[in-house]
């Protein structure tokens, strides 16, 4: 770090002594009097829109709004503008959009393309805000999961800017109520992301509907080769406007992630939760699916969670975001898609449910925090198969991330104690209102001292953590592929196959390893198995331990007082119309191979040692699905199952104890 000391001279510049270097060089930018504290209408921005955005708290414009407002208020000046979320986008290109329409022209002379439907209402919100003392302009944002009809009627009495998602407004082009033949700016905000999820037909539609003498505009956070490309295709004599790096995550974030096994994904997702009291903040996930999942977890577990994905209605979703704006719920739970663009004040954490495969997905999540000079951090709870993915990120954004331990039962329990310990303290007290209602509580209390009444305070605001933690699950940092830190049983990849297959690797002291005929190939991972097993396994949750996939086949293991009424409870169960086999497996490398137990995937029994054709065979036997489906397929004629198997349930996992209470005692 330099320490440095700015001064100002006769000649009214200013100069940059350096006094100390500590640590490192700082690179130094002079500074110049005209980029200090620019105002808007140094900017060029009609008195209107000053007078708007001054109510709205817009003081002096931000690093991005300086660079790109005048450029944009010329003619002909094709822009691509890279900035990274929270800088103040919307205003860079609507405040000169805005301030280019002709309010007596009711013909539509802007269009803003977003690849969401929150964007687009987020956007259209800020412009209406923007143009407020505009007189006779109209912004309307048209977008699909709303009533069409309404957007045909409000667009026929005229509407000078449109913001809208790609797939809305060629339908309203195709109805020939949306037309663009006035229109001179084109903003697609987000392209890089339009264009990642397959609006490239859409826009190219949209331009050829746009006269060639127009001004485009492109936003997005990160530089990507599709911006590049589409750059070349929709600009002309285009400008690059950098604020920042073209590629670089945001300043004010630390990244973090912690490496567990895929079945303890949620178990570690509940203690980072539990370990930060006041967190509000976003956790992303990959799929619908898994969103609704996780959220409908949370909210079972107590927390104050909503879920933000694709399949609500949009009535659904803005009341969800409504929600989470005005800090009634605490926790997001979205994918990509759904919470691209949003701009939500004073997050304190991203969450990574897994690393998206896109690395500038990442940047857009984590650039969701640490926003306007606060600090912000953003959280990713991955395994094995995904710590390539955080080297790749780590070059992108240039930062490194900061391998996280998982916080004890103890840690988290103390945190949470100090959260009750501070809002007690903190409590405003209204004597006037609480004066009738004293001399009963005191009468009903009398009996108790202080120090009881603050033991039932505290058992009753903190009492749930304790009966979690102390038989929450045991969660275990993983070092290399398929077995665990500090594992006395684990063994090396080469030597588990040793001598066989996967079916061939030794259970664990206690457990039972048992075959499914199910593998990467049905889609059928380890949640998916211990979903399976716990939906039909009535009355108890079993708890699954080692988990072994391959193509065709795939290997678990259960409690050996659990693996009997496993197999009984599995024998008719069915997937699709898919019939499901369990079978136990050959744990002995000394076990016959012929026909038997323990064999390779894809190798098969000698008949005639065997047993007689067309005997019914175990999986373990016949790993190969072809013999599989051969083997039944009269009963597959028979039986056909029409309905789709439903999701499973996440199944809860075993808890084990803990002596950790011993702390608090």
């Amino acid at each position: 770090m330099c320490t440095y000391v700015v001064s100002a001279p006769k000649d009214g510049g200013l100069q940059c002594k350096r006094i100390q270097a500590l640590q490192t060089a700082l690179v130094y930018t002079p500074i110049t009097p005209q980029s200090i504290l620019k105002t808007f209408e140094e900017l060029g921005v009609s008195a209107e829109i000053r007078r708007a955005i001054s109510e709205m708290g817009y003081e002096h414009p931000m690093p991005v709004q300086e660079e790109v407002i005048p450029y944009l208020l010329g003619v002909g000046n094709d822009v691509i503008a890279l900035a990274q979320t929270g800088t103040g986008k919307t205003a860079a290109f609507g405040l000169p959009v805005l301030q280019k329409v002709n309010p007596k022209d009711r013909r539509t002379q802007a269009v803003i393309l977003s690849p969401t439907r929150e964007l687009c209402l987020q956007i259209a919100g800020d412009l209406k805000e923007y143009s407020r003392y505009i007189d006779d302009l109209h912004v309307l944002a048209v977008y699909g999961g709303s009533s069409i009809e309404s957007q045909i009627r409000t667009l026929r009495k005229g509407a000078q800017v449109i913001v809208a998602t790609p797939g809305r407004l060629i339908d309203l082009m195709n109805r020939g109520v949306a037309k663009l033949d006035a229109v001179e700016n084109v903003v697609l905000d987000e392209a890089d992301e339009m264009l990642n999820m397959g609006f490239t037909e859409s826009i190219n539609e949209i331009l050829a509907g746009v006269p060639a003498e127009r001004n485009t505009l492109l936003f997005s956070a990160t530089m990507g080769k599709e911006i590049e490309r589409i750059a070349k295709s929709y600009l002309h004599d285009y400008k690059e406007i950098v604020v920042g790096s073209r590629n670089e995550g945001a300043e004010n974030v630390n990244h973090i992630y912690y490496l567990v096994h895929a079945k303890d994904k949620y178990a570690a997702l509940k203690r980072v939760v539990d370990y930060y009291p006041r967190i509000y903040g976003i956790i992303f996930c990959r799929t619908r699916m898994e969103t609704q999942e996780v959220a409908d977890h949370l909210i079972r577990d107590g927390y104050n969670a909503e879920a933000l994905h694709g399949d609500l209605s949009q009535a659904q979703r803005d009341l969800t975001m409504q929600k989470f704006r005005q800090h009634h719920t605490q926790l997001l739970v979205a994918t990509d898609v759904a919470a691209r663009g949003l701009d939500v004040e004073d997050l304190t954490h991203v969450i990574n449910y897994g690393l998206p495969d896109d690395v500038e997905n990442y940047t857009h999540r984590s650039g969701r925090t640490g926003r306007a000079g606060k600090r912000g951090t953003s959280i990713s709870i991955i395994h094995l198969r995904e710590k390539g993915k955080v080297r790749i990120i780590e070059k992108v954004i240039g930062k490194k991330f900061e391998v996280g331990t998982l916080p004890d039962p103890q840690e988290i329990c103390t945190k949470q104690l100090y959260k009750v310990m501070d809002e007690l303290e903190r409590i405003e007290v209204n004597d006037t209102e609480i004066a009738p209602f004293l001399p009963e509580i005191y009468r009903k209390l009398e009996w108790l001292n202080k120090e009881d009444l603050i033991k039932r305070i505290v058992s009753r605001e903190f009492g749930h953590f304790l009966r979690y933690y102390a038989d929450a699950p045991v969660i275990e940092q993983p070092t290399d592929r398929g077995r665990a830190e500090g594992s006395e049983s684990g063994k090396s990849r080469r030597d588990r196959r040793k001598g066989g297959a996967e079916g061939n690797h030794q259970a664990e002291e206690g457990y039972t390893r048992l075959f499914i005929n199910l593998g990467k190939r049905d889609n059928f991972y380890a949640r998916e198995i211990i979903n399976l097993v716990n939906r039909h396994v009535r009355g108890s949750k079993v708890e699954i331990g080692r988990i072994d996939l391959t193509n065709n086949c795939s290997f678990f293991e259960v409690p050996s007082e659990d693996a009997e009424i496993v197999l009984s409870k599995m024998k008719r169960v069915k997937v699709g119309d898919r019939k499901v086999v369990v079978d136990t497996a050959e744990r002995s490398d000394e076990a016959p191979r012929e026909g038997g137990r323990g064999q390779r995937k894809g190798s098969r029994p000698d008949r005639k040692e065997g047993g007689r054709r067309g005997a019914r065979r175990t999986y373990a036997e016949a790993a190969d699905p072809r013999e599989m489906r051969q083997q039944w397929k009269a009963e597959k004629k028979q039986k056909r199952n029409k309905n789709k198997q439903k999701e499973y349930e996440p199944a809860k996992k075993k808890a084990t104890k803990d002596d950790w209470r011993q702390f608090f005692e």
